[in-house]
């Protein structure tokens, strides 16, 4: 669990923790133990507390963690989940954990924008299609045309070639006589190519396929290297740039 929301995350799964614990009646005639908090503060705590569990450990979605006196499941996991945090960049140096990570939310927008509700939901190799598919209605909507699509789409967008009544052309540069504006346009092709070819196609034509989550986040983040390039480009009409 790493992120720059650490803090609050800890805070609350501490609060819950104070919530819950027991102390004995102190008062006059009364005997017994009681949790510090009041029921309802406590179950609303509680739904807190699992969903900041369920985002850093999305692998004990929808397990029954409660056991013993009343809680006491779900505080066990909320202390763990706060010395995970408190001890995280001691752990991650200690662990070879320290490199630079990749936030799915930090992706190009169009990218993250198709794959997010199915992402959320563990649906990690339809929500990298449903990315593609965004990515491809994106850069139709910029070219202007819908009557090609995916590989044959990028490689249109981005020729060499003027711009035709009907088929305009994304520029990532200003178009001039230079290897550096050649190979930027035929670099977008070629990669274009090969996320449809290498990502889109295989996901598509293979049914019941699995993705482990750190590929699945790896494919959406090649995706976002495309994206960019058609976003920032510029449009290139029959007869001058728009």
């Amino acid at each position: 669990m790493s992120g720059p929301n650490n803090t609050g995350a800890a805070e609350q799964m501490t609060a819950f923790i104070h919530m819950i614990e027991y102390i004995v009646s102190s008062s006059p005639g009364v005997f017994g133990s009681f949790a510090r908090g009041r029921e309802e503060d406590i179950t609303g705590q509680a739904q807190v507390v699992e969903q900041v569990l369920d985002r850093a450990t999305p692998q004990r979605r929808g397990q029954v963690i409660e056991g013993g006196r009343r809680w006491q499941g779900l505080r066990q996991a909320a202390g763990r989940g706060v010395a995970q945090i408190e001890r995280a960049q001691e752990l991650e140096e200690m662990l070879g954990y320290d490199a630079p990570r990749i936030s799915a939310a930090d992706i190009h927008p169009w990218i993250w924008s198709g794959a997010r509700s199915l992402w959320r939901s563990g649906h990690v190799v339809q929500a990298v299609r449903d990315a593609v598919t965004k990515l491809n209605a994106e850069t139709q909507n910029k070219v202007g045309h819908r009557d090609v699509s995916e590989t044959n789409l990028f490689k249109q967008s981005f020729s060499l070639d003027e711009a035709k009544q009907g088929r305009s052309r994304l520029r990532r540069i200003p178009p001039v006589d230079s290897d550096t504006y050649r190979s930027g346009q035929r670099g977008a092709m070629a990669f274009a190519e090969g996320a449809f070819a290498g990502i889109r196609n295989p996901l598509s034509h293979e049914a019941d396929q699995e993705l482990i989550r750190q590929v699945a986040l790896e494919y959406l983040a090649a995706l976002s290297v495309l994206a960019p390039w058609v976003d920032d480009s510029i449009v290139e009409n029959a007869g001058g740039a728009s």
